[in-house]
């Protein structure tokens, strides 16, 4: 069934309305009638499967029927930040990362990036990655749409660590000496609904002074396996195992 998201907060009512891009999509795109049923998600992550009742020229009216009652969310809130990547890998990035669960990308400037991006084209970029985000919650039927953040320079992005509970750094080197641990242990340990930073270099990875940065940020260096992971692939890496310890072992 369709889905869509809408940036009011849920208050019981008889009737709901929709316009704007999701009326543009539900009549023009799915071509859907009076009669016709889809879910819509509210910004406090409260989705209902709603049916059409009326439409006119701008607007289409919704009453609803029930409450989805499946958990979609990961029981951790995971944001993934990611050194800029070359082309359009941060694009697959947030496209797979939210199908996987994570609740909020950051994109910032690492030492080796190559990618460099104005405030323009960041903010056209940014657009795009939220649009992107949009697609795949609907996809993949999240009860939450993740959003999308790119800085200019990389002390903005030292600045939002105290945001969060853990800090995660997938580093490469500490893949090579064979560490295989950190991740595995905090998994063990940490309590649902934390907030976790899962930080991703470029291309060329990160410097000695941006990991020394880090861990004065009370960051955790891991591995992610003997094998070294490209850096749109490490992301998935991370959510995989997340869900996989949290969501399935746990059952």
């Amino acid at each position: 069934m369709q889905r869509y998201f809408t940036d009011e907060i849920y208050e019981k009512k008889s009737t709901y309305r929709i316009n704007g891009e999701a009326y543009h999509h539900i009549i023009r795109v799915m071509r859907m009638q009076e009669g016709d049923q889809f879910y819509l998600v509210f910004a406090n992550q409260v989705t209902i499967q709603a049916e059409i009742t009326t439409i006119n020229e701008h607007e289409v009216f919704v009453k609803e029927l029930a409450k989805e009652k499946q958990e979609k969310e990961l029981p951790l809130v995971v944001t993934v930040a990611c050194g800029y990547p070359k082309g359009d890998k941060f694009d697959w990035i947030v496209q797979k990362a939210t199908e996987l669960g994570a609740a909020e990308f950051i994109g910032f400037p690492a030492k080796t990036s190559v990618v460099k991006w104005d405030q323009k084209k960041l903010a056209k970029k940014q657009q795009r990655l939220t649009k992107i985000a949009q697609e795949a919650a609907e996809q993949s039927q999240r009860s939450f749409l993740p959003e999308v953040t790119l800085l200019a320079n990389e002390k903005d992005f030292l600045s939002l660590f105290s945001q969060f509970d853990y800090i995660l750094v997938a580093y490469e080197e500490s893949a090579k000496q064979g560490e295989a641990a950190a991740l595995a242990e905090l998994l063990q340990r940490i309590q649902p609904k934390s907030r976790v930073l899962a930080i991703f270099g470029p291309e060329g990875g990160f410097l000695p002074e941006e990991i020394t940065s880090f861990e004065q940020n009370q960051a955790l260096l891991c591995g992610l396996g003997p094998r070294i992971l490209r850096a749109e692939t490490a992301p998935l890496y991370v959510l995989s195992a997340i869900s996989y310890h949290l969501e399935l072992l746990n059952k």
